[in-house]
């Protein structure tokens, strides 16, 4: 299986390659648009601000080749927002792939939200053998409503999606690769999707 991690310069790459080593399983880190279109399957991981992290997208040309790919794809954290079709953070034009628009937490929460949270009402085989309230690893100030295309869902203040799945494409708002042992059977769930 060829997997590769979209390597656009504003990703957690390291981290999410260590832990599929972890799995036994490599991962090319890129980002030409051939290496992305062949794979297997696809992680699009993402940290720090959505305008300059579309930026990069944009610069490197893939913003028009992720919302097409035909493969499994998962997005992660801010991968994940950015597959929406608009953000908050910047006024930020997104990929557009779910028609949803990420929204910045209210005044009544400490932002960002940093630690462990519980994941409930899971639907989809990207979650398959997780309990109902198994803790994740979450580092955001903005969060994607709940729509019909999400699959778990995460308390902080207000209900908000945790996940999200349409098609081919998936999202975790929270870091699979640092959420222990949890996070781990979420990887293998997408490497056998």
């Amino acid at each position: 299986m060829k997997l590769v991690i979209i390597d656009y310069g504003a990703g957690n790459t390291k981290s999410v390659q260590f832990a599929l080593n972890r799995l036994g399983v490599a991962a090319i880190l890129t980002k030409n648009i051939e290496e992305i279109r062949s794979a297997d399957k696809v992680i699009f991981p993402g940290v720090g601000h959505a305008n300059a992290a579309m930026g990069k997208i944009t610069e490197a040309g893939l913003e028009e080749l992720i919302p097409c790919l035909k493969q499994p794809v998962l997005g992660v954290c801010l991968g994940m927002q950015l597959m929406c079709k608009f953000s908050e953070e910047g006024n930020t034009k997104g990929l557009g792939i779910f028609d949803l628009e990420v929204k910045k937490f209210g005044t009544e929460n400490k932002i960002p939200q940093i630690g462990w949270n519980t994941i409930f009402d899971l639907k989809s085989e990207l979650l398959s053998d997780l309990n109902e309230n198994e803790y994740m690893y979450f580092v955001h100030s903005y969060y994607v409503p709940k729509s019909e295309f999400t699959i778990a869902t995460a308390n902080y203040g207000l209900n908000y999606s945790a996940a999200l799945q349409k098609n081919n494409f998936y999202g975790c708002q929270f870091h699979p690769e640092k959420s222990g042992d949890k996070g781990e059977l979420i990887l293998k769930n997408f490497l056998n999707i």
